[in-house]
């Protein structure tokens, strides 16, 4: 089966590729290194999670907060590379946590989007990480996230 294919047996759809709030670009390619931008909760340009997890949101919220903000991820890497099917492995994932004081379940949290990965793409989804709980992020949102994809060798 392939990547598309899990993503839709799952019974997931990509949103439209997140735009850029500040000056920079969705994603950069170096080689078979595609670089993804923070990401963040958000659907068709509407934040959908704020606060500090741990205060303002539960644990399980900031799960949830992390799949949404993948699916703009994996939305950037659709358009950057043409399909998820031109993913050979996700490379590195940095979560970045808006933490309420005292809270420190920061790779629980990130682990929405991981899990995520490993559905969709398998043993390729498995990678590197690192979750780090911040003081506050952009727009107020619980969870920021950036990866490093490497795809398929050829032309996208």
């Amino acid at each position: 089966m392939s990547f598309e294919q899990r993503l839709t047996s799952l019974g997931l759809t990509l949103p439209s590729p997140p735009q850029p709030v500040a000056t920079y670009v969705p994603s950069v390619r170096v080689g078979d290194l595609l670089f993804i931008s923070g990401v963040v909760p958000s659907r068709e340009g509407q934040i959908v999670f704020q606060g500090k997890v741990g205060g303002d949101l539960s644990k399980e919220e900031g799960y949830e907060a992390a799949k949404v903000s993948l699916l703009n991820a994996l939305a950037n890497i659709r358009q950057a590379a043409g399909s998820l099917d031109r993913v050979q492995r996700i490379v590195k994932m940095t979560g970045y946590v808006a933490s309420h004081e005292g809270f420190n379940e920061q790779p629980y949290v990130i682990n929405g989007a991981s899990d995520l990965l490993v559905a969709i793409f398998g043993e390729a989804g498995l990678h590197a990480r690192a979750a780090v709980g911040v003081a506050e992020l952009p727009m107020s949102v619980p969870v920021e996230l950036e990866l490093t994809v490497q795809l398929l060798p050829g032309d996208s």
